[in-house]
């Protein structure tokens, strides 16, 4: 998807996990699968990304949502949830088999 040349290594760092909830799993189903991504990553990193660890996929579009962290409560003890990125990633052709549940 670029040409700027990046090392293997932080390709494989960008992608955490990916998010398995209801709202993902209905839209696998259209081949759009959730990540957690590093927070320093851009939307070209995650492509380029997602096409070295699923060969044989072409990433059509990257939505990137911040979300933030929140206050939390235990008892007297006040605290926040730790804060992170995701991204939306839209596949052309076959769906990767691994994440769509089937």
């Amino acid at each position: 998807m670029s040409t700027v040349k990046q090392s293997k290594e932080r390709l494989y760092d960008i992608i955490k996990r990916p998010l398995i909830t209801e709202k993902s799993m209905i839209a696998a189903s259209i081949a759009q699968y959730t990540f957690e991504v590093a927070k320093d990553a851009n939307k070209t990193e995650i492509a380029n990304a997602i096409e070295l660890i699923f060969p044989n996929r072409k990433v059509k579009k990257v939505r990137t949502v911040y979300m933030p962290s929140h206050a939390k409560r235990v008892g007297y003890s006040v605290g926040r949830t730790q804060s992170s990125k995701k991204a939306i990633v839209t596949i052309e052709g076959d769906p990767i088999e691994e994440l769509a549940g089937v």
